[in-house]
């Protein structure tokens, strides 16, 4: 390993890794305990997974079932630099026509394999019973 690199092992110093678990509070009270597995697809993942859940109104199991997309070729934390834009990956589950908008927009897209593991915890007001 390059011994200038930011991700090298030394001596008190904590590796790169993406384990991101999620949290999220409703009217400042434990809500959502969620999380979503692909390495940088996790912090995308994750944001998509919250916007299912508020802003489309889907059930925590609906939320991790729908089709999810994948933004790659970003500038990274480890000091690559994104030149060129990056490709967007989209599972089988996106509809043709987002599919053909995005590339009439000008975004370099592509099919993939599903984009990993979603687990999630739901916290619900009620009685109880």
């Amino acid at each position: 390993m390059d011994p200038g690199d930011a991700d090298v092992y030394a001596p008190g110093k904590r590796p790169f890794h993406t384990i991101i678990p999620g949290f999220a509070t409703r009217d400042e009270k434990p809500w959502l305990s969620f999380a979503v597995m692909g390495g940088s697809m996790q912090p995308q993942g994750q944001v998509q997974i919250l916007c299912n859940l508020i802003d489309f109104g889907m059930g925590l199991q609906e939320a991790g079932d729908a089709a999810r997309y994948r933004h790659l070729g970003s500038s990274q934390p480890t000091g690559e630099v994104m030149e060129d834009g990056g490709r967007v990956m989209l599972e089988a589950g996106v509809c043709a026509g987002a599919r053909a908008e995005l590339i009439a927009r000008g975004h370099e897209v592509f099919g993939g394999s599903n984009n990993g593991g979603y687990q999630g915890i739901m916290r619900e007001e009620g009685d109880g019973g």
